[in-house]
């Protein structure tokens, strides 16, 4: 017999079927690192977004140009007047340098721009940064202490350093250049300390005849998007953490709980543990309680068909040792028989044990296979009604003189419709009918009844009859027990295996119906045995529109 049930309730840190331990990922889960690796890409995508800032920082650039350039515009519009004394205008206009500068001096020192005067050809006339407290550069090293050698500098900074400054000193004159030709130049360059600047080129005219370029250089491009930077910084961390906190608790509440319930079911599968049990996920009111509670009824369900397999092999072991236990007496008993009656009788007894053996076997490969059977065999409409019309047909063509005969009384107006597998339904209806011929009387009957009861759950009821002896009334419900026979006196000994209301019961039951026993009451008793099958019946079919 089976054993009681032992539940698993493994964790995950149990070993792999192979015997290795699984790799350690994210907590040992691969959902868990799944989750948490698609989490922090995520926000890597928002991070290096927010960090570049492509499309703002254009923005910004142009925006800055444009104000650059309005603001060049009015400048050169006061520098072109000969009224300010920049520009002179006779015999032939020009530029002078001198009142430039004083007048860059006196009107133009804003902070964190630079503005420089350039002559008609090229060359450098004013500077703010010369004309103002501005010192252009980097910031001095701190001072040494007294004594320290001083630091040689590096060749390859030197000389960096020195084409940094070249390539500045060509891109700004390519800027004037382009400037003195007529039209105001705009262009995002480094300048000579390698900071990056906001450039402006604008003429400077008399009438139309240019005099000069004013080159307007703003450099706090970088400081406002570094502020900007700096400001999203606070969000991009709280994005983080949130971010850190949902991928624990997808690994707490999702992830884990998968790997205890591939562990347990690894448990049950190496045969540690019969069925499931966890609890605390069972409890849970989520998608992962469904599959826990899924998983412990599905094992549950596994362990009592193994349970009822390991007692019904039991059952055949005992069954089947009887008449082999019988076959063998005889034969030991054969050598000794003197007459030729007593062996005539060994001989037809170890043919009957043969035949119940046989007959027994046979049963039990047909009972044995009917799981398969029905799992295989998809359920479609089947009438009842036509069913049994052409079972009893068969019977009554097959009767010989003196079996009982088989009635069937179909019921009144429309067919009988179920959903099942007609093969095995028809195995249920022979075996009853087989069973109710063998308790009948000679020249007896058999009736079938076919009804339908619309006010209960399971309207379909065939009801077969017997005039046979009936039934004790505490075998009403044994009777569908595995290899239970209780025949009357005179009956042909092992004829019968007990299987057959077992298999009858078994069928009804995988098509949603029930089946019952009951003795028809009687003057002196029971009048005979009657089984009632109820069955659902089929769903009408849907109608086209």
């Amino acid at each position: 017999m089976a054993s009681d049930t032992v539940t698993a309730r493994a964790e995950p840190d149990v070993a792999s079927p192979s015997g290795s331990r699984r790799p350690k990922r994210f907590g040992g889960s691969r959902l868990g690192g799944l989750i948490l690796a698609l989490n922090l890409l995520s926000l890597l995508i928002l991070f290096v977004g927010a960090l570049a800032l492509n499309e703002w920082q254009r923005g910004l650039i142009e925006a800055r140009q444009e104000t650059l350039k309005a603001q060049a515009e009015m400048l050169v519009r006061v520098l072109g007047e000969p009224q300010i004394g920049v520009t002179r205008g006779s015999p032939v206009p020009y530029l002078d340098s001198i009142e430039a500068s004083r007048w860059l001096r006196d009107n133009f020192i804003p902070e964190g721009q630079r503005a420089r005067l350039f002559d008609v050809d090229g060359i450098p006339v004013a500077d703010s940064y010369e004309v103002t407290e501005a010192i252009p550069g980097r910031p001095l090293p701190p001072a040494r202490p007294a004594g320290t050698p001083e630091a040689t500098p590096d060749a390859k900074v030197i000389a960096g350093t020195t084409r940094k400054q070249e390539q500045a000193r060509l891109a700004l004159a390519a800027e004037v250049e382009g400037a003195l030709e007529g039209q105001t130049q705009a262009q995002v360059r480094l300048s000579e300390t390698g900071d990056r600047v906001v450039s402006v080129s604008t003429p400077v005219r008399h009438v139309q005849q240019v005099l000069g370029v004013l080159t307007l250089e703003a450099g706090d491009v970088d400081e406002t998007v570094g502020a900007q930077r700096r400001a999203l910084m606070p969000f991009a961390l709280v994005a983080l953490a949130v971010n850190l906190l949902g991928s624990l608790l997808l690994h707490l509440f999702v992830a884990r709980p998968v790997m205890r319930l591939s562990a347990a079911a690894d448990e049950v599968r190496l045969q540690r543990a019969r069925a499931i049990s966890l609890p605390d996920l069972e409890g849970r009111k989520d998608e992962i309680g469904d599959l826990a509670r899924s998983l412990e009824s599905m094992t549950e369900t596994l362990s009592a068909r193994m349970d009822a397999i390991e007692a019904f092999a039991a059952d055949v072991s005992h069954e089947i040792k009887n008449p082999l236990t019988s076959i063998r007496s005889a034969l030991e008993t054969l050598p000794l028989v003197k007459t030729e009656a007593q062996r005539e009788k060994l001989t037809a007894l170890l043919q009957q044990d043969v035949r119940r053996l046989d007959r027994l076997i046979t049963d039990i490969s047909n009972a044995s296979r009917l799981d398969a059977e029905l799992n295989r065999d998809r359920p479609r409409m089947v009438n009842l009604t036509s069913l049994l019309t052409d079972i009893v047909s068969v019977y009554e063509a097959g009767r010989k003189p003196g079996e009982a005969r088989v009635v069937f009384t179909p019921p009144a107006g429309e067919d009988a419709l179920i959903v099942g597998r007609d093969g095995p339904l028809g195995q249920v209806f022979r075996n009853l009918i087989d069973n109710a011929r063998s308790f009948s009387p000679p020249g007896g009957e058999v009736r079938l009844i076919l009804k339908r009861d619309d006010l209960d759950a399971r309207p379909i009821r065939v009801l077969i009859e017997d005039d046979g002896p009936g039934i004790p009334p505490e075998n009403l419900e044994t009777v569908f027990e595995r290899f239970y026979t209780s025949r009357p006196r005179g009956t042909a000994f092992g004829a019968n295996s007990g299987l057959g209301l077992s298999i009858v019961r078994q069928i009804v039951e995988a098509h949603g119906g029930t089946v019952r026993a009951e003795n028809r009451p009687g003057e002196d008793g029971p009048a005979g045995a009657r089984f009632e099958v109820a069955l659902p019946v089929a769903a009408p079919p849907a109608r086209r529109a």
